[in-house]
């Protein structure tokens, strides 16, 4: 794997790069910096920490809590919504495996 770039502006294409606050992300994804923590305490998404102990949110997590979201506003309860999550997770990763499988078979 070649070495990652340290250059500013690799780290805006970065999915996996802490670049959001609490309150940016609360902002973008139109709820409150409570609904973030929800999802935190039911293990959906573990913000990094900033130097001084603050939440900085992913591109990547913000999908996900977009997501979360989704499912909250159609009225399902935040904790059944966290683990729907997490089990299309695990589907697309089964998926994926089986997918990879079946490929290896196929090729003599």
């Amino acid at each position: 794997m070649p070495p990652r770039s340290t250059r500013p502006v690799d780290k805006l294409d970065d999915d996996d790069y802490p670049a959001y606050t609490m309150g940016r992300a609360a902002e973008m994804l139109g709820t409150t910096p409570a609904f973030l923590r929800a999802l935190g305490d039911n293990r959906l998404i573990t913000p990094l920490r900033s130097e001084g102990g603050h939440r900085r949110y992913t591109r990547y997590q913000l999908r996900i809590a977009a997501r979360a979201r989704e499912l909250v506003d159609t009225g399902t309860h935040i904790e059944a919504a966290c683990r729907i999550i997490n089990l299309e997770d695990q589907l697309e990763q089964a998926q994926r495996l089986n997918e990879e499988l079946h490929t290896r078979e196929a090729t003599p």
